[in-house]
C-alpha cells in the first residue's frame, strides 16, 4: 500500500493513478495537484475505508472533486472550509479556491445528484479551531494542500495532531502539503502559505507516533526527467511537479496516518 511520501513522477505511470484520474473525471497531466487528489483517493481506497456507511471529514475543501468521489462510494461526507469573509480576506474567493456551492462541487457528475445531496454536508470551520463536536466521529479525514495555509509552521504541526481527535479508533487521515526541497533550515515560516521542511515533517511523525498513531514514511526524492523542471510564477508550465515558492523549490508531500486502536 501507499506510504507517506513526496509527489513523484513514477506514480503517474501506475495503473492506480490512471484509474483515479478516470474516477475524478480529470484529464491526465503531470501536475502535483492532480497527484494529491489521486494519492488521497488511492490511500483511502486500498485501506477499504471508502464504503457505504463510512464517514469522512474534509478540511479546506474548496472545490475539490474528492467530495463527490467519496460520496459515490456511499460515504457520508462533512466538507468544511473557511467562512466566506475570512476566505475573501485571504484571497481564496477571488481565485475560485473557496467552497461556493454544492452544485459546483458535483458539476462533473462524479456522483449521482440525489446520492450526493443525501450524503454530503457543508460546514464552515477554521482549521485552527476544531471543536469537540467533531471528535471521535469519522472513519477518515483528509485535506489537499490546505494546512500550509493555517498561518504558520507551528499551527500546521498542531493541526495535524488536533485533527486526529476527529477520527474513530483505527481511522485514517490523509493530508498533503508543501515540502521544501531547497533547505532544511530556511523556509517560509508564517503567512498565507508556509513550506514545511524535512525537520518539520520528522517532528510530526515523531509526535504522532508518541501518541500511539501509526505512520510509515518514505523520505526519498523523485529523480525523473520531469522532476528536473521547476515551474515559476505564474505557474503556466504543463509540467508542474515542482514549483518555486518565494526562493524555495517545493513539491507536495502526502501523509497517511492511522489512529491508535
Amino acid at each position: 500500500m501507499l506510504k507517506s511520501q513526496m509527489c513523484k513522477q513514477q506514480d503517474f505511470d501506475t495503473p492506480w493513478f490512471r484509474q483515479a484520474c478516470e474516477r475524478l473525471k480529470e484529464p491526465f497531466r503531470y501536475h502535483r495537484k492532480l497527484w494529491e487528489f489521486c494519492y488521497i483517493y488511492q490511500a483511502l481506497l486500498e485501506r477499504g475505508i471508502l464504503a457505504p456507511g463510512k464517514k469522512g471529514l474534509g478540511f479546506g475543501v474548496g472545490t475539490e472533486p474528492l467530495i463527490p468521489l467519496f460520496a459515490s462510494h456511499g460515504c457520508e461526507i462533512v466538507a468544511t472550509d473557511l467562512d466566506y469573509d475570512s476566505a475573501l480576506t485571504q484571497g481564496w474567493v477571488q481565485t475560485d479556491q473557496h467552497f461556493s456551492s454544492m452544485e459546483k462541487i458535483n458539476e462533473r457528475g462524479i456522483c449521482d445528484p440525489v446520492q450526493f445531496q443525501n450524503l454530503v454536508t457543508f460546514k464552515t470551520l477554521n482549521m485552527n479551531e476544531i471543536g469537540p463536536e467533531y471528535y471521535n466521529q469519522y472513519d477518515f479525514t483528509w485535506s489537499s494542500c490546505s494546512f500550509e495555509h493555517v498561518g504558520s509552521i507551528e499551527l500546521g504541526k498542531q493541526f495535524i495532531l488536533n485533527q486526529m481527535n476527529c477520527l474513530k479508533p483505527g481511522g485514517v487521515a490523509v493530508h498533503t502539503t508543501e515540502f521544501n526541497l531547497s533547505s532544511n533550515d530556511d523556509t517560509i515560516e508564517s503567512g498565507i502559505t508556509v513550506i514545511f521542511r524535512l525537520q518539520d515533517i520528522e517532528w510530526m511523525v515523531e509526535a504522532l507516533r508518541a501518541q500511539g498513531h501509526s505512520i510509515e514514511i518514505d523520505y526519498s526524492v523523485g529523480t525523473g526527467e520531469i522532476e528536473s523542471y521547476v515551474d515559476v510564477p505564474p505557474y503556466s508550465n504543463d509540467l508542474h511537479l515542482r514549483l518555486l515558492l518565494g526562493q524555495y523549490v517545493s513539491t507536495s508531500i502526502g501523509l497517511i496516518i492511522k489512529k491508535a486502536e
